[in-house]
C-alpha cells in the first residue's frame, strides 16, 4: 500500500518499538521523528524506522505532527502515537478505500483504549480521524491536534478497517498526572492565544477529570457546553456524559438530572443511556433505573466496556439488593459473570 505511518515520540523506547512492530507486517513506510528522546528511543527508530527525523519540541504538537507528515514518502498518511499499536487491519478495504475515495476523503480508524482508572481495568472504544491525504489535510492545534482541510473544503470521513490499541491511560498515577498537567498547560496557552473555544474546554474538562479533580472538569466543561454546539459530533456527546460522571463524583446528584432535559438529543447510545440509569439511581427513582439499564442493553455497541452489558446488570442487582429482594439481585449479578464487583455481591448475599 502507499501509506506512509507518521509517528513522533519522546522517551517511550519500549512502548515506540511494540508499536513499530506491529506496522511490520504491513507493506507499509515508517516515519518517525524523535522530539527529543534522552532513552534508547533512538535505536529502536534505527531499527525499525524506513524514515527518521529529529524535531525541536516548542510546544506544539501539530507543527511537530505536520512536521514528520512532510518527511513521507506517500501522500496518504497513517498517524499512530508511539503508545499506540495496530491490532488488526484489513490491506485490501483500505487499498480500495484509498483508490475508490477522493483526496479530501479522511479514514476513521477504531481506537481500543485501556484504561486504569478508579482501580478499575476497562476498556473504551472510539472512531477518529488518523488516515488523510496530506495534499487536502494538515494537523491543527497545539494539543489534541485534529485533522483539517488545508484550502477549508469540506472532508468526508468514512470509517476503515482499521483496529488499533492505545496504552496511554494504563500509566501509573504520577505519569498520568504528569502528562495531564502538560496538556492543562498547553490548552490554556491555546485559549490564551485564540480565544474562548468549546473543544478546548472539553479537553481541560477531560484533563482535569484524569487526575481526578471533578470541580475543575464540570466547571469547563459548563463552559463549553455553554457554546451552540452539535449534538450529532461526537467531542459533544463525550463532553455530556463525562460532565455527567463529574457531577456524580462531586456528589451534585440533584442536577445530574439535566439529562433528562437533552434526553432526546443524546441517548444514541448505551453510555448514555447507562447514565441517565444511574442518575435515576441516584436520585431514588429505582424503577426508572431499572428501566433505563434495561434499555442500555438493548444496544449493540457501547463506548465504555460494559455500559451495555455486565454494568447495567450490576446496577439493575444493587438496586434490587438495597430494596431487599435478594433472589432479583442474586439474577441480576449473577449475569455479570466474573465481574468482580457482582461477585462481591453474590458473597454479600450468601452466594458462593
Amino acid at each position: 500500500m502507499d501509506i506512509s505511518v507518521c509517528v513522533i515520540t519522546k522517551n517511550e523506547a519500549d512502548k515506540l518499538e511494540k508499536c513499530l512492530l506491529s506496522l511490520k507486517k504491513y507493506n507499509l513506510e515508517i516515519v518517525v521523528v524523535d522530539t527529543g528522546s534522552t532513552d534508547n528511543t533512538s535505536a529502536i527508530i534505527d531499527k525499525y524506522a524506513d524514515v527518521s527525523g529529529s524535531y525541536k519540541w516548542c510546544d506544539d504538537f501539530s507543527k511537530a505532527r505536520n512536521y514528520s507528515i512532510s518527511l513521507a514518502g506517500n501522500d496518504w498518511i497513517l498517524v499512530l502515537d508511539s503508545d499506540e499499536w495496530i491490532e488488526t487491519m484489513n490491506v485490501d478495504e483500505v487499498s480500495t478505500i484509498i483508490n475508490n475515495q477522493s483526496d479530501n476523503c479522511t479514514g476513521k480508524i477504531e481506537l481500543i483504549n485501556n484504561i486504569n482508572y478508579d482501580n478499575e481495568l476497562t476498556r473504551g472504544v472510539e472512531r477518529i480521524t488518523r488516515l488523510f491525504n496530506r495534499k487536502q489535510c494538515r494537523y491543527e492545534g497545539r494539543i489534541h491536534e485534529q485533522v483539517v482541510s488545508i484550502d477549508k473544503n469540506v472532508v468526508t470521513a468514512v470509517d476503515v478497517p482499521i483496529t488499533v490499541g492505545h496504552s496511554g491511560y494504563m500509566g501509573s498515577v504520577d505519569n498520568k498526572k504528569k502528562k495531564a498537567e502538560r496538556n492543562i498547560r498547553l490548552l490554556e496557552l491555546e485559549l490564551k492565544e485564540n480565544g474562548p473555544d468549546a473543544y478546548i474546554y472539553y479537553q481541560l474538562g477531560k484533563s482535569y477529570y484524569m487526575q481526578g479533580d471533578y470541580k475543575n472538569a464540570s466547571g469547563n466543561f459548563e463552559k463549553g457546553l455553554s457554546f451552540d454546539l452539535d449534538p450529532k459530533l461526537e467531542y459533544v456527546q463525550d463532553m455530556v456524559e463525562t460532565y455527567g460522571y463529574s457531577l456524580l463524583n462531586e456528589k451534585r446528584i440533584p442536577e445530574m438530572m439535566f439529562l433528562q432535559n437533552i434526553y432526546s438529543e443524546f441517548a444514541v447510545s448505551a453510555d448514555y443511556v447507562f447514565l441517565m440509569g444511574l442518575a435515576y439511581m441516584n436520585n431514588g427513582l429505582f424503577d426508572k433505573a431499572i428501566e433505563e439499564f434495561n434499555k442500555a442493553k438493548l444496544y449493540k455497541l457501547c463506548k465504555i466496556d460494559g455500559c451495555n452489558s455486565y454494568k447495567a446488570d450490576y446496577n439493575i442487582g444493587v438496586i434490587y439488593e438495597c430494596l431487599g429482594d435478594t433472589a432479583k439481585a442474586v439474577l441480576s449479578y449473577k449475569k455479570c459473570q466474573s465481574y468482580e464487583p457482582a461477585l462481591k455481591g453474590l458473597k454479600r448475599l450468601g452466594c458462593n
